[in-house]
């Protein structure tokens, strides 16, 4: 039996890496998938390849540090689709700039904070809002463990999602009584596209942190598991939980 069948389930980011796993996953458990996605190219070539496996996407192309350009998405989802079940806030990500607070340039810091804290923040304004109307749903954030540990040279993107991690619980708080639960994923270390370019460029990095995940590197459809786990009435008593897919890193 489909997990998600005729779920609307709006993803940020699901262009690649996890939320494209994630997109490809809850699609084949039955959702409609909205692919809510700045890369146009990326954008579309998973739409393509949702269709193509019988599935049911909509590209949207949608722009998380923009107020107005996720509202426009919000409303062109409720257009076609008349609902949101899910709202998955996957878009974010760290870089290599980024550093010890005495170090790391201040952009760096407003860039992470605008698409990882704002970007969910502004999301779950609109598509909370529009779930308050249909009798509720499931709000999934993206954390990090990076957000729940200590580490090096991270100190903007661990400033953002720690403030990602802070509003999962506030908000599952807030709209627990309209039917709506919020919860996050927070991944460790997880193989995408753009971290298979660093394994390359910064091998021992990589391989310290290798250490510290006992069970080795994340693949991304683990994550869109937990996420599916989320999303569906599996978890329908969970609400305000961040859970690590961390291969043991937060404990070690």
């Amino acid at each position: 039996m489909m997990k998600l069948k005729n779920k609307v389930a709006f993803i940020t980011g699901a262009g690649t890496g996890i939320g494209r796993a994630a997109a490809e996953l809850f699609s084949r458990e039955g959702a409609i998938v909205v692919i809510a996605e700045f890369n146009r190219e990326s954008g579309l070539n998973a739409e393509k390849l949702i269709h193509e496996a019988g599935g049911q996407a909509r590209f949207i192309h949608t722009d998380v540090t923009s107020e107005e350009s996720v509202s426009a998405a919000i409303s062109n989802t409720i257009s076609e689709f008349s609902r949101i079940d899910i709202l998955y806030n996957n878009a974010g990500g760290s870089t290599t700039v980024d550093s010890r607070v005495t170090d790391c340039p201040t952009d760096e810091f407003w860039r992470a904070i605008k698409l990882d804290l704002f970007g969910t923040f502004v999301t779950c304004k609109y598509g909370i809002a529009e779930m308050m109307k249909t009798g509720g749903g499931s709000v999934i954030n993206s954390c990090s463990v990076f957000a729940l540990v200590g580490t090096t040279n991270k100190d903007a993107y661990t400033a953002a999602k720690g403030g990602v991690g802070a509003i999962t619980r506030s908000m599952a708080v807030e709209y627990a009584s309209f039917g709506i639960r919020v919860n996050a994923v927070a991944p460790a270390v997880t193989v995408t596209s753009r971290v298979r370019g660093l394994i390359d460029k910064q091998p021992e990095i990589i391989r310290k942190t290798s250490e510290r995940q006992m069970l080795g590197l994340i693949d991304p459809v683990q994550v869109a598991q937990t996420a599916l786990f989320l999303a569906s009435d599996d978890s329908k008593a969970t609400t305000g939980q961040i859970l690590a897919i961390d291969g043991g890193m937060s404990i070690n």
